[in-house]
């Protein structure tokens, strides 16, 4: 079976997405300025597991496209698609905005300049930069389905209440914040910059259906007939 373009383009995502992964896994252990992998490693960081939501819809994507014609694939279309509108598009997104806006006004709150030393360039834009080209490109390649707004934006708040109560464990387990920019909210602030997140995420998981319907609008009513 000939590889279309998109399936090509997933393999070759999966693998980056892999490929980046293992690279920020192998500096757990690693001399690292204090507090950066303290209580829960990496995993403490939405950047990183953002980065895990990303190669695990692409996987999903391929084995799709590995699997063209067969009867199952439309359950796992439909799964990899869910993934992506709820939560790939919108968070992967959000970590690109958020790390950016707060980067150009004061990178000591995100990104402090000693992490410079153990993280090379080329591995911060992997975290942060890359993310936003590869899902634009997802976009443009192919249509995907979206679930109800009220849904999505439900399934995002209780992934969200689920990582603000993380990083909280991580602060009361540690008394280190994740990130130093937390460290300056009362706990009224920190409530209202989660609230002001949730927002955000919101709003890109409605221009993610927005995007979609613009360009896979006619091909996505013919395909929703077709399941009919």
């Amino acid at each position: 079976m000939a590889l279309n373009l998109s399936a090509v383009f997933h393999v070759l995502a999966f693998g980056w997405y892999a490929f980046v992964v293992q690279s920020l896994a192998a500096k757990d252990g690693e001399e690292l300025p204090p507090g950066i992998f303290v209580y829960g490693g990496p995993w403490k960081y939405l950047t990183f597991l953002n980065l895990l939501l990303q190669m695990t819809f692409f996987g999903l994507a391929a084995a799709s496209d590995l699997q063209d014609g067969k009867k199952s694939q439309s359950s796992l279309d439909r799964c990899k698609d869910l993934l992506f509108a709820v939560f790939g598009f919108p968070v992967g997104m959000f970590v690109v905005v958020l790390f950016w806006s707060i980067f150009a006004y004061d990178r000591e709150l995100v990104y402090p300049a000693t992490i410079d030393a153990f993280f090379p360039p080329w591995m911060n834009h992997a975290m942060h930069t890359f993310v936003f080209p590869i899902l634009l490109a997802e976009v443009l390649l192919q249509p995907h389905f979206y679930p109800k707004t009220k849904q999505a934006v439900a399934a995002l708040s209780l992934v969200g209440v689920s990582y603000l109560s993380w990083i909280i464990w991580v602060y009361l387990s540690a008394g280190v914040w994740v990130y130093p920019l937390l460290k300056y909210f009362s706990g009224v602030g920190l409530v209202g910059f989660f609230v002001f997140n949730m927002i955000v995420v919101t709003v890109l998981f409605l221009v993610g259906e927005k995007l979609n319907k613009k360009l896979w609008g006619k091909q996505m009513e013919q395909m929703t007939a077709k399941l009919r």
